[in-house]
């Protein structure tokens, strides 16, 4: 296994010697409080749920303008065999209705919402590195994620399980979803970019930024069960090194062609 250390600041350095820096668990970013509220919507059979759905479709078109009477007769007619399953089951649709957009709201703050506990603390935290277009100062960039294939080839992740990872300027991801584990300051700071995967692009809207001290890599992390493919590297199936036995070596040049690709795609987004 590859350890890679920068300076470190004069925080992390007597945090380290006062305490054990504290190892995360993915759910320990998500701020608890958020989570809890009603979501009526979650209640609903899938049936009544498309049958909800297509009651405010038909509504709004029916709003939308003027319509010939037998437009509006057909739409009416298929509002009322929506409408009535809905009733029959004792469901509110017009209070539901109004709710859509509260709900909408607390959702959105369940996935966006960090864990003020750990904001600004030193901590350590494995996952998957993304890599990334470097900042404008020229700082190494990767994203952390808690599964493998996120973003490429799966949907990103809520922004709270998304974390923006400044690195030491002497490590960077030779592939994607590389196995790390991280020790830095963690901090809530929402941000948002657009990357371009093989799927295409993708908006990469995180909740946390990580100031990276240290970097251990390699797919012999023992918290990994998978052993890199070609398909996972940066370089693509013509890097040298061998797979399979810690962390492979890899052409430089086309890693920096990689990375020049990646910055100009986001300057041009």
């Amino acid at each position: 296994m590859k350890i890679w250390r920068i300076v470190c600041v004069a925080s992390l350095i007597s945090t380290s010697l006062s305490a054990e820096i504290a190892e995360l668990d993915w759910n320990q970013l998500i701020d608890e409080e958020s989570q809890e509220y009603v979501d009526p919507f979650k209640e609903l059979t899938p049936d009544q749920l498309s049958n909800l759905v297509e009651v405010v479709r038909l509504k709004l078109r029916l709003d939308s303008g003027a319509h010939s009477e037998d437009v509006r007769k057909s739409l009416e007619a298929k509002i009322l065999e929506n409408e009535t399953p809905l009733q029959k089951a004792g469901i509110d649709i017009d209070w539901l209705i109004e709710q859509r957009w509260v709900v909408a709201e607390r959702r959105k703050k369940a996935a966006t919402a960090g864990n003020p506990e750990i904001d600004g603390k030193v901590v350590k935290l494995a996952g998957y590195a993304i890599p990334a277009p470097p900042d404008p100062d020229g700082t190494n960039v990767a994203y952390l994620v808690p599964e493998r294939g996120m973003c490429s080839h799966t949907p990103p992740p809520n922004p709270n399980q998304l974390i923006r990872v400044r690195l030491p300027e002497d490590w960077y991801p030779e592939r994607f979803h590389e196995p790390v584990r991280l020790t830095g300051i963690v901090s809530i700071s929402p941000s948002e970019r657009t990357m371009n995967f093989v799927d295409g692009f993708v908006p990469m809207r995180a909740t946390y930024s990580f100031e990276a001290q240290y970097v251990e890599a390699g797919d012999d992390l023992p918290a990994y069960g998978w052993k890199f493919t070609d398909a996972d590297e940066v370089n693509g199936p013509s890097a040298t090194g061998k797979l399979g036995s810690g962390a492979a070596k890899f052409d430089a040049s086309k890693l920096a062609n990689f990375r020049a690709k990646a910055a100009r795609e986001a300057n041009s987004n």
